[in-house]
């Protein structure tokens, strides 16, 4: 039996109920049922008979056409008699009994409290969770003149007994239905129909390149297969087949004032099927990855407030100092669950090469993420430009031990990793001989990989929440946002994030002087032909090939796989691809760019810092120029994607300061210390730079040359 705690005074269930039966269940897909669950007050009677009537199903309120017949008594009658901590016990020991099919189930709130009754109920349907909004309950409550629950003892307020349950209602559902303020039962049906639709639906994944055969249902992809697969064999990228999922205004305004943590499992919730990824595992992975053990801010990406109408979304408070933590600590959780998963339907103990290319800082976020949640059938191998990293990035980098990473520097460009690394995936022949030899297959873990990008619309959406719950805005006012673009991955979620509902106006893109993103969103001409690419203080955005343009495309030409195929195919034949003049008009509806010097980006840096006392790194530097350019009246949000610490010579230089050794990291960051700078220096970053260099290997731009030293890589691991 479960006993009571006394918790600042109140009396909580100290843990949920036993069981010690056992008792029949029938499959999921063979009942059929749609359970209804919720607080008490949250609307499941009425929304269920709705339901039903709209879906033709039986309709059945387990109070009234469940309990009360099975106990022959009223509910209130078998509350007095068994009092509250009984009362639960003996309804979980009832919903045991209960067995119906494709009808629609309204639960009473205390159902959730008996773990093992829920179990079962989950077994034979989908459970349903309406969210309605706990100020909204307690109105609800009152109207009902209801002053008292199961489980509130002497002393319990309401608001503490409903804050008490929802963790059992979290921990039980397979589909959330976020309840609006004011919003009617049929309002709420229409939600539950769509959910439904869709979660019966699953859409899956294809290739932004697929043909036309393989759209049908059966040759589209679970996430958890394009997880482990990161890239199609078509040379194409992984996206949802379904639209992007849309939030309104009323259901943004349930998130603001919730934790990150709490708002990233709402947001992402939308682009998950449940049995592809159950909310709880969600839960417990955003639960373990952002937590101040690996963010250095409660907040995971605080906004500051840099002067007039620009704020600063920080990115750069995980372990490895850049944005890509935000994602890349949660990724290695998908992969180790998809692994999981197929390991137990094959049988097979497959193992996984995570080859990386980076511009610098997705290699010390991968290697330190999928080191720590990824599991042991994981290895990891890194490619990086030798001569186009900073000093900081490649000592982080080269510093990480173990016998399954690897990190090679390549005598060339990021372009060239990338590439190598496509073609590397592409190659079937050789993918088979990898496997059949070392029984390792390979996977991606920079965001050619959707797994990479989609917990990046989460900051975004969290941004602008901020902005409001802080004032600055109301929620529905326009804000613009200006990101530092690379691989039009970050822009690309701040994309998602706009059709998901956040009123961005202007996604504004600012390149450095490798601005052939810029020339595509004028022109609308795509061309590497003469591109010479040239290395700066903003080494991110040293890109000529963006992989996440593709997907781009795929959204603005309504998934028209064909041409976007066609382009790609004209990029690697002729170095070029042209989009039409009227598809240009709507992107540059959606995007706005410019581009600016390397004099511009120091001039950035010195002048913010002389005015304001904040340190800008090079990358967020260039943003704040091309942002300055568009500034207006409204809110501006400018992505810092990195510490200023992880340039330190840069950054230093253009203050004026003399750099006599730029790899000299103790003085660097000394020197960076005693400017007593907002934000402060990166306490998880200055430790890295402690650690001894482990990794040494270079090689040449030959494919040859890498994939033996990947081949080498791999006997080791074996």
């Amino acid at each position: 039996m479960a006993r009571l705690l006394s918790i600042k005074g109140k009396l909580a269930w100290s843990r949920t109920l036993p069981c010690s039966y056992a008792f029949c269940t029938t499959p999921c897909t063979a009942c059929n049922n749609i359970f209804l669950m919720g607080s008490p007050g949250s609307g499941k009677t009425t929304v269920g008979r709705l339901l039903s009537s709209r879906l033709s199903l039986p309709a059945i309120d387990i109070d009234d056409d469940y309990l009360e017949p099975h106990w022959r008594m009223t509910v209130a009658d078998k509350l007095k008699q068994a009092g509250s901590e009984g009362f639960v016990q003996e309804e979980g020991e009832a919903l045991l009994q209960f067995a119906t099919s494709k009808s629609v189930v309204s639960l009473t709130g205390s159902n959730p409290l008996h773990q093992c009754a829920m179990d079962h109920i989950k077994d034979t349907g989908l459970v349903v969770l309406l969210d309605v909004d706990q100020r909204d309950i307690i109105q609800r409550l009152k109207r009902m003149k209801v002053n008292r629950i199961v489980g509130q003892g002497p002393g319990n307020s309401m608001q503490d007994i409903l804050k008490y349950r929802q963790q059992f209602y979290e921990n039980n559902y397979d589909v959330r239905i976020i309840c609006e303020e004011n919003e009617t039962p049929e309002q709420i049906v229409d939600k539950v129909v769509l959910a439904l639709k869709k979660q019966k639906l699953k859409q899956g994944y294809v290739s932004t390149r697929s043909h036309q055969d393989q759209m049908n249902g059966s040759k589209r992809k679970s996430f958890n297969d394009i997880i482990l697969e990161g890239m199609a064999n078509d040379g194409g990228l992984y996206v949802p087949m379904e639209t992007v999922p849309k939030m309104s205004s009323g259901e943004w305004s349930r998130l603001i004032g919730l934790s990150f943590t709490d708002q990233a499992q709402r947001i992402l919730e939308h682009w998950f099927h449940h049995h592809d990824l159950p909310p709880q595992s969600l839960q417990n992975m955003i639960n373990t990855v952002y937590c101040q053990e690996n963010f250095n801010c409660s907040t995971v990406s605080p906004v500051v407030h840099l002067y007039g109408n620009q704020y600063i979304l920080e990115l750069f408070h995980g372990p490895t100092a850049s944005f890509k933590d935000v994602a890349l600590q949660l990724m290695p959780m998908f992969f180790h669950n998809a692994a999981e998963e197929r390991k137990v339907k094959s049988g097979l103990d497959n193992r996984y090469l995570i080859l990386v290319a980076t511009s610098g800082d997705t290699g010390g976020a991968v290697l330190d993420g999928f080191k720590k949640y990824a599991g042991h059938s994981c290895s990891l191998m890194v490619l990086y430009p030798e001569k186009g990293v900073s000093a900081v990035q490649k000592a982080q980098m080269t510093s990480v031990t173990g016998d399954n990473t690897h990190v090679v520097g390549v005598k060339s460009d990021f372009d060239y990793c990338q590439s190598i690394i496509k073609k590397i995936f592409n190659d079937r022949q050789l993918n088979k001989h990898l496997f059949e030899k070392y029984n390792y297959r390979l996977s991606a873990a920079n965001s050619i990989n959707w797994g990479r990008l989609v917990p990046q619309i989460t900051y975004h959406a969290s941004a602008y929440l901020t902005l409001v719950q802080e004032k600055v805005i109301s929620l529905g006012e326009p804000v613009d946002v200006c990101i530092p673009t690379g691989n039009f991955g970050n822009i690309l979620a701040a994309y998602y994030a706009k059709r998901m509902g956040i009123p961005f106006k202007r996604l504004i893109l600012a390149s450095n002087v490798n601005n052939i993103l810029t020339e595509f969103f004028q022109t609308g001409r795509f061309n590497v032909q003469h591109r010479v690419l040239h290395q700066t203080m903003s080494p991110a955005i040293d890109i000529l090939k963006p992989s996440n343009l593709e997907r781009y495309l795929y959204h603005m030409t309504n998934g028209d796989c064909m041409q976007v195929r066609q382009w790609y195919e004209s990029l690697e034949r002729n170095g070029h691809f042209q989009v039409p003049q009227m598809l240009l008009q709507q992107i540059q509806e959606d995007i706005v760019v410019d581009w600016c010097t390397e004099e511009d980006c120091r001039q950035s840096i010195r002048n913010v810092f002389r005015q304001t006392g904040y340190l800008l790194d090079p990358h967020t530097a260039v943003a704040k120029v091309v942002a300055d350019r568009f500034q207006d009246d409204r809110p501006m949000l400018i992505a810092a994607t990195a510490h200023y610490a992880k340039f330190a010579p840069d950054v230093l230089h253009s203050l004026g300061h003399s750099i006599q050794d730029s790899t000299d990291t103790y003085r660097l960051f000394t020197a960076l210390e005693q400017l007593h700078a907002r934000p402060a220096m990166h306490a998880t970053l200055q430790q890295a730079m402690r650690l001894p260099q482990v990794h040494n290997q270079a090689c040449t731009a030959s494919s040859t040359e890498i994939i033996r030293e990947m081949e080498s890589f791999l006997q080791r691991c074996s």
